[in-house]
């Protein structure tokens, strides 16, 4: 999809949705404040455009920056007659991600998700069931289910990266796409599914995810054939995942209600999650809930993955990719070639390569919510606006983690400003920069429960490839594909690599 269409239909859909927010709006909420307070500036534009003709000249992101560099951390940005408000930087993000559901919403922006999730999961539910379903993610993700999931995360990467050769040139994009599809295969949906039926799942999973588009956002049941096959591929995984399901209670039933012959996936977490009324999970929400973790996690943790290679590959960056690699010796000399959950808590270094990729490569472009009632935001200036109720809310990311005060020399990939004492005020650590100054995984309220389980994933895979392999990029720096609603790299992303001799890797 060309730029000016993306453009097009993203400034179509906030008009709509904005519209359509603005008609369902109840007694408006009165403060004490609003009399007082300006509300945010307003970015200049066309009379009856706005910024229309920017997007279309420069791009989404270029007007964002455009706009904060003109106006500061909060800004409104007019498209056509209808308005976004942008929150830029930690002093200004408070109430986005920690405000009550009551007060800033995501549901008013997020239907669009109910066809690939299924009914009666998160965003088909009210705030209160879909609050108890995260907490069954969350029971998912606690530090002892980590642990087995550690287990098998290694053996598939092992026996993944087994039938590599001595050495090669492979497109590191797609080979990550299929390994994480297996791992997460198995650590979701069980043996059932990874050894029996991956080629179909993963053929669905596939078409679920090219029916996310850009027009689904605005128009989720449009009869295109994206959406066709995306509704197919739901109904089919639907039945199989059913039938897993229907098979794993009744071994359970057989039991007398435990778990049965020791499995050790989300699904079977799933299944015996109990809501506070004491009812059990259905086959159609557990189910759901498998597809929404799939869905969110796979492309989060393949692009990430790649984003991590290509920055470590580039030449510039060789001394950080020096400094993972003999982290990488230095747990070898320690514990031999066993990796399990409490080895990768030792690597630090690591785990800084994969959150300053995220920093400069997040997920989303924006987050995006619905102000239920009016709020004030302070900017570090000392600049008060009050937002009103009814605005579509948008906390840019990628200009978030941007911010020279919070991160010296942004758009340097630097590990090191991690977590490392002495590097100044400004050097993004989480106590230095404040609570919201990196928001790759959200935060707050609506904080991602499945962090833990990403970083592990894509630090199993880059610990298993350092210690193996001697890697070469052999294609320049990826662009980044903003036509999608989750930007991944552009392209191939072409890696050449020599297996290490077996004395160095063990």
């Amino acid at each position: 999809m060309e730029l000016a269409s993306v453009i097009i239909w993203l400034v179509v859909f906030i008009t709509i949705v904005s519209t359509k927010i603005a008609r369902q709006q109840t007694t408006a909420y009165q403060t004490t404040r609003r009399r007082s307070l300006p509300p945010p500036p307003v970015a200049t534009g066309s009379p009856l455009l706005g910024v229309l003709p920017a997007l279309l000249a420069k791009g989404p992101l270029q007007v964002i920056r455009d706009a904060h560099a003109e106006m500061g951390s909060v800004f409104t940005v007019r498209l056509l007659h209808r308005k976004v408000t942008f929150l830029v930087g930690p002093d200004v993000s408070s109430h986005f991600y920690q405000g009550l559901d009551s007060e800033i919403s995501q549901d008013e922006v997020s239907q669009f998700t109910i066809p690939t999730f299924g009914p009666g999961v998160a965003f088909d539910v009210d705030f209160a069931t879909r609050r108890e379903q995260f907490r069954f993610f969350g029971d998912a993700m606690k530090p002892a289910k980590l642990r087995t999931y550690a287990g098998l995360m290694v053996r598939e990467v092992e026996e993944y990266f087994a039938r590599w050769g001595q050495s090669g040139t492979v497109d590191l994009k797609q080979e990550l796409e299929h390994l994480v599809t297996l791992v997460a295969s198995r650590c979701l949906f069980g043996e059932e599914v990874r050894s029996k039926m991956l080629g179909e799942v993963a053929t669905h999973l596939r078409e679920l995810n090219d029916g996310m588009r850009l027009v689904t956002i605005m128009f989720p049941h449009l009869p295109i054939p994206a959406h066709r096959r995306r509704d197919m591929a739901r109904a089919r995984l639907g039945e199989i995942f059913s039938d897993i399901v229907r098979s794993r209670k009744a071994c359970m039933s057989e039991s007398g209600g435990g778990n049965t012959n020791d499995v050790d996936d989300m699904l079977q977490c799933l299944i015996g999650s109990r809501y506070k009324d004491g009812r059990s999970t259905t086959e159609t929400e557990v189910v759901g809930m498998l597809v929404s973790a799939l869905f969110a996690g796979q492309h989060t943790s393949s692009s990430t993955g790649t984003w991590t290679g290509a920055r470590l590959l580039a030449d510039d960056n060789v001394v950080h990719l020096r400094a993972a690699v003999r982290e990488q010796e230095r747990i070898v000399a320690r514990h031999g070639g066993h990796v399990d959950y409490e080895v990768l808590q030792e690597m630090e270094a690591l785990h800084r390569c994969v959150k300053e990729t995220l920093r400069l490569h997040p997920p989303a472009m924006v987050l995006l919510r619905h102000a239920r009632r009016s709020f004030v935001v302070r900017t570090r200036e000392g600049e008060e606006y009050e937002v009103p109720e009814g605005s579509t809310v948008a906390s840019p990311l990628v200009v978030h983690h941007s911010l020279p005060y919070v991160y010296g020399d942004p758009e340097r990939y630097d590990p090191g400003r991690f977590g490392v004492p002495g590097r100044g005020a400004n050097d993004g650590t989480d106590a230095g920069a404040g609570a919201f100054a990196y928001t790759a995984f959200g935060g707050g309220r609506h904080a991602c429960v499945g962090e833990a389980f990403a970083y592990m994933q894509i630090k199993v895979i880059w610990s298993h490839l350092l210690r193996n392999f001697q890697m070469e990029m052999v294609s320049p720096l990826p662009e980044t594909d903003w036509n999608v609603v989750m930007p991944g790299p552009k392209g191939k992303v072409m890696v050449s690599y020599k297996r290490k001799p077996l004395s160095a890797a063990a």
